[in-house]
């Protein structure tokens, strides 16, 4: 059994511990393979490296190799230890206290301390990342009794903290480098220092960022590699060959066409590195404009609801990389108990186009003469042909019940500006991570707080319910597990009511992979993780 198929399967049977036990004696058998240069296509080229200022994908892939957080999570996202070794949470809820790692140096070789904790969360990372304000707004003060101990006081009991504080989310910088400096215009920016496995090298833009092997790395022996380059390659096909042709290793999600990544898994040489995107949470899925007539009815939501066709939409687009959604919560919380179907109105019944059609008609939208109920535009994501494709789909979907839909494509700027800035929209594809925890990730969508125009990737929608409001509220602060379960619960059975979104699929974000990289994916973050377990056969 591959270990890049086997992690999941593993860790839900046998525990991470036993998976420590597992992987651990396979990576210190192949100490021989160290060395090499893993090549991984992906795209677009980043604006900028530091991930604490910046939650875009390729910057996460790069970020993550360069920077450690105080926790990892395992196969069902429990934290695990990374700079802090230990941690106590107080009866409360309301303290945190973190051991850190003793013996870490930065890229720099000054020492990390608790300084830098202390200063990467509340002064970097709430004030600079996109979702910083929500996982670490509780944060009253950080105390540093030591160098290696950091105290978290709360202001109220927030247990989705600790789900949020790996690399990707809270990377940790040095406040050496960034104390009392332009943090934007820092050249550290885009020449990063950090902890973690690999550092940085050199980055010719247009082409490639480098990375080296941090030969000092606090885990010991780690990491295999002895370079990491990120290859930046403008066409899609261009991509597809150099990965068949084994010029790159590793080819992310969104590089390749879908269709591609099927016919190229069939080669001897090449692979679907599965899994890696559980801590993501990715769900795909169309925003209405709820404040925009007719989409301020909710029946009329409903009914473009029911008459998408999320199957064939995986099927037939996306190549069987996800599964159907169901609501905005993704069924990889799962195993934490948050994720119900129970109770939860479900749009793909059998009968399905004859509901919409019944709600349109209850709505006042009755059929003209030519068939059609009203016009709408769909402002299609900017990601890609595929996307496209979908969007042409549910033109076709929705003119089957009356709605005559146009397609607006536009590059991402205009994109971001017509329906984030100026929100003049109605309805938008695109997709969102939920992160660990429903609090981190999915309630900035449907938290009426979270309406803030101009600011792009929350409440888009306008979506507002107080009733919604009051139970994201309380899950922000429970304790008990079973009773916060049942919150996420009655938030799922509401806003599929509701239907604020449609959703499409919970997507699978794997990559293309050479057979001769092993330990691609080991921990629930995949290429966003760290990296340093993987190496190359010969």
């Amino acid at each position: 059994m591959r270990v890049v198929r086997g992690f999941r399967r593993l860790a839900r049977l046998l525990g991470y511990a036993a998976i420590v036990a597992i992987v651990a004696p396979l990576s210190i058998a192949n100490a021989q393979q160290r060395g090499g240069t893993l090549i991984i296509t992906t795209t677009p080229e980043p604006a900028v490296i530091t991930n604490a200022f910046s939650s875009a994908p390729v910057t996460n892939e790069v970020g993550t190799k360069i920077f450690d957080g105080l926790l990892e999570y395992d196969a069902d996202l429990k934290p695990i230890p990374s700079l802090a070794e230990s941690w106590t949470v107080s009866p409360d809820g309301k303290t945190v206290t973190f051991r850190l790692r003793k013996g870490v140096s930065w890229h720099d070789g000054k020492p990390f301390t608790s300084a830098d904790v202390q200063f990467s969360l509340l002064k970097v990372v709430r004030e600079y990342h996109p979702r910083g304000p929500g996982n670490l707004g509780a944060i009253v003060a950080i105390d540093t009794p030591d160098a290696h101990t950091a105290v978290v006081r709360l202001a109220h009991p927030y247990p989705p903290m600790m789900k949020g504080l790996s690399s990707l989310e809270v990377p940790i910088l040095p406040k050496h480098v960034y104390d009392g400096t332009d943090f934007r215009n820092n050249p550290a920016m885009n020449a990063p220092i950090g902890t973690g496995p690999f550092k940085f090298s050199k980055w010719e833009k247009g082409s490639f960022i480098q990375l080296e092997r941090n030969d000092k790395y606090w885990r010991e022996g780690r990491p295999y590699l002895d370079r990491l380059i990120f290859r930046f390659i403008a066409d899609a096909s261009t991509r597809a060959a150099a990965i068949e042709k084994g010029e790159v290793h590793v080819a992310t999600f969104g590089t390749i066409n879908p269709v591609e990544m099927r016919r190229l898994e069939k080669l001897p040489h090449l692979e679907i590195a599965a899994g890696g995107y559980e801590a993501l949470a990715p769900v795909m899925l169309i925003e209405l404009n709820t404040i925009r007539a007719p989409l301020n009815d909710k029946r009329v939501r409903q009914a473009i609801a029911y008459a998408i066709d999320r199957k064939f939409i995986l099927e037939n687009i996306w190549y069987g990389f996800g599964k159907p959604a169901v609501g905005p919560i993704s069924s990889v919380y799962s195993g934490a108990g948050l994720y119900t179907t129970e109770g939860v109105r479900r749009y793909d019944v059998k009968d399905r186009l004859d509901i919409a059609n019944r709600l349109l008609d209850e709505a006042g939208y009755k059929r003209g003469a030519d068939g059609i109920r009203f016009k709408m535009v769909h402002d299609v994501g900017p990601f890609g042909e595929d996307w496209r494709r979908m969007g042409e789909y549910i033109k076709q979907a929705l003119a089957r019940v009356g709605i005559d839909v146009a397609i607006r494509s536009n590059d991402s700027p205009t994109y971001m500006r017509q329906v984030f800035t100026d929100h003049d929209f109605f309805m938008a594809s695109g997709w969102f991570i939920g992160m660990a925890d429903p609090t981190l990730g999915v309630q900035r969508q449907y938290w009426s707080k979270n309406i803030k125009p101009g600011t792009p990737f929350n409440n888009t929608t306008r979506y507002s319910n107080p009733d919604v409001d009051r139970l994201w509220e309380a899950a922000q602060t429970e304790l008990d597990p079973e009773r916060r379960a049942r919150i996420f619960h009655d938030i799922q059975r509401q806003i599929v009511d509701d239907s604020p979104v449609i959703w499409l699929i919970e997507m699978a974000l794997v990559a293309v992979q050479n057979t001769k990289v092993q330990n691609l994916i080991t921990t629930p973050l995949g290429i966003r993780g760290g990296l340093y377990e993987t190496w190359l056969k010969p």
